[in-house]
């Protein structure tokens, strides 16, 4: 009896080491395809980036390649901060959502009701259309005089009158185009039901309350610790060009690191800042008004990866690339944050996260 009981705890035994002898394998099988990927594209002594990699609430993969300022020789590493571009898109969105809960904003409200002079033509521009890229409002990211105004610090009802009296591209829900404006309009609207700035809202009632110590709303003149320098390549790599953070404002302004993005991710699917609910408004999949789907909700592209529903954004700035995949049935994130507008890391951080997801 106790000769058979030790065989079958034995066999447990070693059946839990061979399941963990495998599972080590797989993993460094993971690592070593991810690193290949990216050493072939970010080499030692250029403009280099960060990634990270984790599963089920845990980091699986966290590494840093290349250099994070050309002119000092310096090696990126992991705990880099970079502008991370439209990612912001992600923070406003869910921003506008904890208002929404506080009863504080509607997602069906006008934006009349916040800027009573702003020239719809008699039409009907919502909350839900700016978030969702439909509100038919010009970008003002396409105007050619934007280079005339890049460098001046605007307040955000100067940098609405830059663009509000624009023709408008189409009515309100007839399409979908990839809209700055309306984002900077969502920030307005922050910080007119808040009472605060944009950037103090976001870091009050997000970076502060997740600790993640390493965001904030970009600053040229402040010292922030670890940020990597831009980099932009025309015959040779040259260092970005000076842009003011106010002209990026709610739709790009954020600066933060692979390390904080993923506590943001995490705090999403914890529900630590909005109810589930309301986090599954910004992952729907809207349509327009002919029943044809945008693929984008509130900040989140609403994409198929390996046939797989995934939520993912990208970013660019002057002098950085972005981009963060959420795969939710396999509890899958990837972000990778690049400093060179150059060299950008959207498809290798798809491909990671469709490696990952097969692990």
């Amino acid at each position: 009896m106790k000769k058979a009981l030790y065989l079958k705890y034995l066999l447990i035994v070693i059946t839990v080491l061979a399941l963990n002898s495998q599972y080590t394998s797989y993993a460094q099988n993971l690592e070593s395809k991810i690193d290949s990927l990216l050493l072939e594209k970010y080499l030692p002594n250029a403009p280099g980036a960060t990634f990270l990699i984790s599963k089920n609430g845990n980091i699986i993969y966290k590494k840093a390649f290349g250099l994070s300022n050309l002119e000092l020789n310096l090696p990126m590493h992991t705990e880099n901060v970079f502008e991370i571009g439209s990612m912001t898109k992600q923070f406003t969105a869910v921003s506008i959502l904890m208002l929404v809960e506080q009863n504080k904003v509607s997602l069906d409200d006008e934006i009349t009701k916040y800027i009573p002079d702003y020239p719809t033509k008699g039409k009907k521009i919502t909350v839900h259309h700016l978030l969702n890229h439909t509100s038919g409002i010009k970008s003002y990211t396409t105007l050619k005089k934007l280079y005339d105004i890049d460098k001046n610090d605007l307040t955000p009802i100067e940098l609405i009158a830059f663009f509000k009296n624009e023709p408008m591209d189409f009515n309100p829900g007839e399409q979908y185009k990839y809209n700055n404006s309306g984002y900077v309009i969502l920030g307005y609207i922050i910080e007119k039901v808040s009472g605060l700035s944009y950037g103090e809202f976001v870091i009050k009632n997000i970076f502060e309350k997740l600790n993640m110590n390493n965001s904030t709303y970009g600053n040229h003149r402040k010292v922030i610790k670890n940020r990597a320098s831009g980099h932009h390549m025309k015959e040779n790599y040259e260092n970005s060009r000076f842009v003011s953070y106010s002209l990026s404002y709610a739709a790009g302004a954020l600066i933060s690191s692979v390390i904080d993005l993923n506590i943001w991710q995490q705090a999403l699917i914890e529900n630590k800042l909005i109810k589930k609910e309301t986090l599954d408004k910004a992952y729907t999949n809207y349509s327009l008004n002919n029943g044809e789907k945008t693929n984008y909700g509130y900040g989140w592209n609403i994409k198929i990866l390996g046939g797989k529903p995934s939520y993912e954004h990208g970013g660019f700035i002057f002098g950085f690339k972005s981009m963060g995949v959420y795969l939710p049935e396999s509890d899958i994130y990837v972000v990778g944050l690049n400093n060179c507008d150059c060299n950008s890391p959207t498809k290798v951080t798809r491909k990671i996260a469709e490696l990952a997801a097969k692990y």
